[in-house]
């Protein structure tokens, strides 16, 4: 089989299997809002059956996992790809050009949520699958997929699942679930993802909301109670103020900064892309900016919510407030202990009335650059991609790699059809079409060459 027929053959039939991630992306799976999962995870299995794949749709403590395996033609080699069916809620929905579950194919370009993160990167790969079947009738090595419901809701069932299934899951190697090119078009090798600790603070203070007049002298007020916590977790110089919360980080290594070395300067294209001026802690550039981004834990209020907060004016004291929380992990912090840091210094600091709810998370992992299966996919990326693969330590995002580097013993390599402007979490999410037949043939290079 020369590599130039199968690029032939995802060239003429790149329009099918568009149409079958529209069909996918078109069945709302919303995470957050336990929205269409079963439905997905059925459609997913369907996908995995077609291509001849043993499948199984597993129960967890939340959304189905579904798992397919292939036997190749090596059956001593097992490549095992992970990928998500559920996607982040689509609001703002006025910010879309067009409807978020209507797949709209545009310039080039695919709209739609979740069409990036995540469902193209299990249809591209299925893809890869289906020219490697057409060329040889047969897979080159073992092929798994492990397809989950709940990673962008911290994938809390997903570690214990992990543990439970480590002879189902068995494998030589991972192909992660994203990955892609930068504002060069170079493709990216992330070697790790930072660990999240996802947590709703909330506090009660009365029965129910009451007259500002008669209470705002006279009674607690909990929107004033949960600003008071949460000044408490991180200064303005930005360092977390909760004792003991670096007192496990493991620090980068000479090699890791080595590698952000060889990176060109991201400031200017970020404040392009974000409308950033500045960055904290008199930041400007370079390899420190790179540094303080992915080995520096954070402490972030994505949200918080309490009283009236709709047009004009209500004179009310809450009686309730709450804020979503989220504490990115780096290399030797855990969930366990970050929790306990985080009660222990509320209850010091006063707050013992602060409600503390795990929503979800895991620790940080990363994979040895010169591992060979890292080697390899960055070695067969150059030919589809026209510039060697860069390898980028880790990245500030999270993901529950740990379970597969740690309880799997699996190098974890990312490769995927993502790039700057795909807008993954926001309104008009998108892929282009281009880079979904780069990353479909890029897969099939990796799985022949693998098998060897």
């Amino acid at each position: 089989m020369s590599y130039s027929e199968v690029d032939s053959y995802l060239t003429s039939h790149l329009d099918d299997s568009i149409a079958e991630l529209s069909k996918l992306v078109a069945q709302p799976s919303v995470g957050a809002q336990n929205w269409g999962l079963e439905e997905c995870a059925a459609l997913v299995a369907d996908l995995l059956k077609k291509r001849g794949f043993a499948t199984e749709t597993l129960p967890t403590g939340g959304a189905p996992v579904v798992f397919g395996e292939r036997r190749g033609r090596n059956a001593a080699k097992t490549l095992l790809f992970y990928c998500h069916y559920d996607v982040q809620p689509p609001e703002p929905l006025e910010l879309w050009e067009t409807p978020p579950f209507e797949p709209s194919l545009r310039d080039g370009k695919l709209y739609g949520r979740g069409v990036s993160d995540d469902k193209s990167h299990i249809t591209s790969r299925l893809f890869a699958v289906d020219a490697l079947l057409a060329a040889e009738g047969e897979l080159p090595c073992n092929v798994k997929f492990i397809i989950e419901g709940e990673e962008e809701t911290g994938s809390i069932h997903l570690p214990a699942f992990i543990t439970a299934n480590k002879e189902k899951l068995a494998a030589d190697a991972c192909i992660w679930e994203f990955g892609g090119v930068d504002h060069r078009e170079v493709p990216m090798q992330y070697l790790g993802l930072r660990g999240i600790c996802y947590v709703e603070l909330s506090v009660e203070t009365a029965a129910i909301d009451v007259h500002s007049g008669t209470g705002g002298s006279i009674f607690p007020n909990a929107a004033w109670r949960l600003v008071w916590a949460l000044n408490t977790l991180k200064g303005p110089d930005e360092k977390i103020r909760i004792p003991g919360w670096y007192d496990d980080i493991l620090p980068p290594t000479a090699r890791d900064r080595a590698l952000f070395d060889l990176q060109p300067d991201a400031a200017p294209e970020y404040k392009k892309m974000y409308g950033v001026k500045e960055f904290l802690k008199g930041l400007t550039g370079g390899t420190d900016l790179y540094m303080a981004e992915v080995f520096e834990p954070t402490c972030t209020i994505c949200g918080l919510t309490s009283g009236y907060q709709g047009p004009g004016s209500k004179t009310v004291l809450p009686a309730k407030a709450s804020a979503k929380v989220d504490f990115r992990l780096v290399p030797g912090q855990t969930i366990e202990k970050c929790l306990t840091l985080l009660r222990q210094h509320l209850d010091r600091e006063g707050f013992a009335d602060v409600q503390i709810e795990f929503l979800g998370g895991g620790p940080a992992a990363k994979t040895d650059p010169d591992d060979p299966f890292i080697q390899l996919v960055v070695e067969t990326a150059e030919e589809v991609y026209e510039h060697k693969m860069e390898l980028i330590p880790m990245v500030g995002g999270s993901g529950p790699n740990y379970p597969f580097v740690h309880e799997l013993n699996l190098p974890v390599a990312t490769a995927g059809l993502g790039y700057p402007d795909t807008r993954a979490h926001a309104p008009n999410e998108n892929i282009r079409l281009d880079l979904y037949l780069k990353h479909t043939r890029h897969m099939v290079r990796v799985l022949k060459e693998f098998a060897k």
